[in-house]
């Protein structure tokens, strides 16, 4: 069973929200938002810092997710658009099955600081107290 899992990426943490373009799709003709380069790239570039963490059976048991998003500059960020980036990318490289409330039952403890040095990520991923015991 997991205890506490801790990952650093040391990247500047963005946004998908503010990082998105409209594209053409060339067979409907319809208009479609796509994220933009540089959140595919900054998706890209986490692997390397998840990879090891990726599991065969990810995580499915309910964990807190606590992220300390340390950005490099102080314009203002959603805390909500950051947690929602960091918990795809989590899902993507195999840390966590889904990134559904029955999993990532809480994210208690996740903040936005500045440091224009290091900026990072720090996850704190530990076991939830089960939900159904408080209802």
């Amino acid at each position: 069973a997991l205890s506490m899992l801790n990952i650093i990426i040391p990247l500047n943490p963005i946004t998908k929200k503010n990082n998105t373009k409209i594209i053409t799709n060339r067979a409907t003709g319809r208009p479609m938002v796509i994220q933009s380069d540089r959140y595919r790239q900054y998706e890209k570039d986490c692997a390397l810092f998840l990879r090891k963490h990726s599991r065969r059976d990810p995580i499915e048991e309910p964990v807190n997710l606590r992220c300390l998003f340390y950005r490099k500059d102080r314009r203002g960020i959603d805390l909500i658009n950051l947690l929602e980036a960091i918990q795809d990318i989590l899902v993507k490289y195999g840390v966590l099955k889904d990134d559904n409330s029955k999993i990532v039952a809480s994210t208690d403890g996740s903040r936005v600081f500045y440091d224009k040095q290091h900026p990072r990520t720090e996850i704190y991923i530990e076991r939830s107290e089960k939900v159904e015991d408080h209802v």
